[in-house]
């Protein structure tokens, strides 16, 4: 939606900035306000554009009174055009069906008042008003929270953009953000104490030159933060290289360049100072407290210590949170997969939808317009109608049925057709025919839901019944019932549906191709359209790629677990890696002896691997039912989904202990490929 229809006040509330004229302009019904981007294509310079004539929907002419700047790409109001709120008063157009009707009412509320104290006087005001029966009630909604109203709390209410995503949504990225910090503050804490040994004698020669611990622990915990804020830095050049493209993987603006510096800067040393005490408390703590004496001798027992007993706790708990994540991402991609593959009830592939604006003159060549297209190389059908079988935002009416006194106590997604649209979407009639063409005659099509929600047990049993619709603006009887399909996305229980043939409601043309060289017809399909339509703009899209846009947000979704995922297990494995150098190191003589006495290769990855496969399999129990419980929260919103099955949990954890098993082997393989003579001569 980039036309908006608006009072002078709005910019009283909404700070937008003016580059040229004012908001006052607007109170001149005939007055448009243009984006500068629009202004520029439209004139080729912005400043041209005011005084400049501008012909609206082919109906209305209107002034440039004012030039608004580009406004960021995050925002809702992605408008390219304002038109004065009068013009809905008086003017006349030929095609008002693409025009929103909901309106929004956005209210700037004075000092010391609060939404909720309004929200009651709201209830009052409809209780007073409202008719009999109608239990409609108002609330406000706080202006922060349109973009995160994905569940429709507020009915009604949107943000025109579409664009919103759930709150709890967006706190899982954060926790999962979290998740992977704790896993990096885990591997540090693991090598930081199993290479304490390393750094004894230099802690017994501190601690005799006069060091206590608090000096020790803020030696290491310097340390800590400066590692960390090398970190720091190395990743905001990461981002600053790859936001972009990491933007169009997951298909969500990435910029660096929309926050505040300030606020930047802030956080990200906050977040330096709380790693560093998640990471370098503990470590600082055993460090600084070796004896002097023994650390000099060399004699620190390396058994019975705190932090070896600490660090099969960690090991476990960074794999689960790696292994959660690998099989919420496998579950996810098995829904997003359903959601491609199955079957809607008709047909979406090599079909593309082209819109048109509907008025009389339009509609008269329809006919030659089907004819013309017919006869391009590679159409197979032709059907006009004003929406395609499956939409995010369908037509909901009610209608009285079978001469009826009243209105159906439920409504009924309308779609108004040609005859061929059947055919062109492959629709299946279970009962009756087909509509007839031409349009002279009113006959209807309902789907299999819409009749038993009539009441009728066997579809045939709905033929013949009248329908009349609009306060018998439209009047026909039902001739078939066509096999349910889905009419939106499968996020969404199939709804009733019913068909009419209504020329004046055609707007949309609907091509099935066939699938080869597909380009050329499309360009042939072009000159067509264009000599037919010349004020027209030739515009198209695939229905398969409009549907792929029903799960745009579960795709971003699927995309950040598998990044998500990969760094997970990615940094848990290298934690392991690490582990594996340090004891490949301190057991170096060990595996000399080993050798010597005749143990294989084999042997020695054995005596490397099961002690970290047997955590890895302990977090694998821990993770499964966490996941299980959130996952099957997750796939419970969708009214159809796939089933969380054991072999998804399986393929998980059998891949996580794959993936350790190969982490270490390589380590331990490498220790076992040392000559026996070299880590013995010292003996």
């Amino acid at each position: 939606m980039d036309v908006f229809f608006t009072e002078p006040s709005f910019f009283d509330i909404f700070d937008f900035k003016w580059i040229a004229g004012n908001a006052a302009s607007l109170k001149d019904p005939n007055a448009v306000v243009l984006s500068q981007k629009t202004a520029q294509l439209y004139f080729g310079d912005w400043k041209k554009a005011p005084g400049r004539i501008i012909k609206v929907n082919n109906d209305f002419t209107v002034k440039v009174a004012g030039v608004l700047a580009d406004v960021p790409e995050q925002t809702d109001f992605q408008f390219k055009m304002i038109l004065s709120s009068e013009l809905l008063n008086h003017a006349k157009s030929s095609d008002w069906t693409t025009i929103n009707g909901h309106q929004q009412c956005y209210v700037l509320l004075p000092p010391g008042m609060t939404a909720s104290t309004v929200d009651q006087q709201l209830k009052g005001y409809s209780r007073k008003y409202r008719k009999q029966g109608d239990k409609t009630t108002y609330a406000l909604q706080p202006l922060a929270m349109v973009h995160y109203d994905a569940d429709n709390k507020y009915q009604g209410v949107d943000n025109f953009s579409g664009k919103t995503i759930s709150g709890e949504r967006v706190h899982l990225l954060w926790l999962i953000a979290v998740f992977i910090l704790i896993i990096a503050c885990v591997n540090f804490i693991n090598l930081a104490t199993a290479q304490a040994v390393n750094r004894a004698k230099e802690i017994g020669v501190r601690k005799v030159m006069g060091s206590n611990k608090t000096q020790l622990r803020i030696q290491f915990l310097t340390e800590t933060f400066l590692l960390v804020l090398t970190a720091i830095i190395l990743a905001l050049i990461l981002v600053l290289c790859f936001a972009g493209n990491i933007g169009t993987v997951i298909n969500i603006p990435l910029s660096l360049t929309n926050l505040p510096v300030v606020m930047l800067v802030a956080f990200l040393f906050t977040l330096a100072v709380v790693i560093t005490v998640l990471a370098g408390s503990y470590p600082a703590m055993v460090l600084s407290g070796f004896n002097p004496i023994k650390a000099l001798k060399n004699k620190l027992v390396k058994t019975g210590n705190h932090g070896l007993s600490l660090r099969p706790i960690l090991v476990v708990f960074q794999f689960v949170i790696a292994q959660a994540l690998i099989i919420a991402t496998f579950i996810i991609i098995r829904q997003m997969s359903y959601f491609e593959t199955a079957p809607m009830g008709f047909e979406k592939n090599a079909i593309i939808n082209i819109p048109f604006k509907s008025d009389s003159t339009r509609n008269s060549r329809l006919d030659y317009l089907r004819n013309q297209l017919m006869a391009v190389k590679g159409v197979k059908n032709v059907s006009f109608s004003n929406t395609s079988p499956a939409e995010e935002d369908s037509w909901w009416t009610p209608f009285r049925f079978d001469h009826a006194a009243k209105e159906t106590d439920f409504a009924s997604i309308s779609k108004y057709i040609d005859a061929n649209y059947v055919n062109t979407y492959h629709l299946q009639i279970i009962a009756g025919r087909n509509i007839k063409p031409g349009f002279t005659t009113k006959e209807f099509l309902i789907n299999e839901t819409l009749a038993k929600k009539l009441g009728f047990k066997q579809p045939y049993s709905a033929l013949n019944k009248e329908v009349n619709v609009w306060g018998g603006a439209i009047v026909g009887q039902v001739v078939g019932v066509v096999k349910d399909f889905h009419a939106a996305s499968f996020k969404e229980a199939i709804a009733p549906v019913f068909f009419v043939n209504h020329l004046r409601a055609l707007n949309s043309a609907g091509i099935e191709l066939s699938t080869t060289n597909i380009p050329t017809t499309v360009a042939g399909i072009q000159k067509i359209f264009t000599s037919t339509y010349p004020e027209i703009p030739f515009d198209y899209q695939f229905l398969s790629d409009k549907i792929t846009d029903f799960y745009k947000q579960e795709r971003q979704l699927s995309n950040l677990f598998e990044m998500f995922a990969g760094i997970a297990i990615f940094l848990s494995c290298l934690g392991l890696y690490g582990l594996a150098s340090f004891m490949a190191t301190q057991r170096l003589k060990e595996i000399g002896i080993r050798k010597v006495l005749g143990a294989t290769a084999a042997n020695i990855i054995y005596l490397f691997s099961k002690e970290f496969v047997v955590l890895v399999v302990i977090a694998f129990a821990i993770a499964s039912p966490v996941v299980w419980y959130f996952m099957h929260q997750w796939v419970q919103q969708y009214a159809y989904h796939v089933n969380i099955t054991g072999w998804i949990f399986l393929a998980g954890g059998v891949g996580s202990v794959l993936i350790a098993l190969a982490t270490i082997s390589f380590k331990a393989m490498s220790a076992s490929l040392v000559n026996p003579v070299k880590s013995l001569r010292n003996e």
